[in-house]
């Protein structure tokens, strides 16, 4: 899916890693919470407080899931599930166009 339809959109940008990683908040009318963001190439190191699912629209990355040796390459289409009270590093290849749910 390209559009999300009937959403609240936070006009605020998150800006994290010197403006490298931007992302909007985007809520449904059920309450769910998603955002929309971009990762500029580099590599950076991101903390969960909830269940997240990370669905990359486009671009190609590497992450690493916390505790983990391996390093997994994702890229257009592509997802990763991340645990809550955790945390994921990735390496940015191709800038990344990117959606994150999260769940209770």
């Amino acid at each position: 899916m390209n559009t999300f339809k009937n959403v609240t959109v936070d006009k605020l940008a998150n800006i994290y890693f010197e403006g490298k990683v931007i992302s909007r908040k985007i809520i449904f009318d059920d309450g769910t919470i998603k955002t929309l963001g971009v990762m500029l190439p580099g590599e950076y190191e991101f903390k969960t407080q909830s269940k997240e699912l990370m669905e990359i629209i486009s671009g190609e990355l590497n992450f690493q899931l916390k505790d983990k040796t391996n390093w997994n390459i994702i890229k257009d289409g592509m997802s990763f599930n991340v645990e809550k009270d955790s945390s994921f590093k990735v390496k940015v290849f191709k800038t990344v166009n990117y959606s994150c749910s999260y769940f209770d």
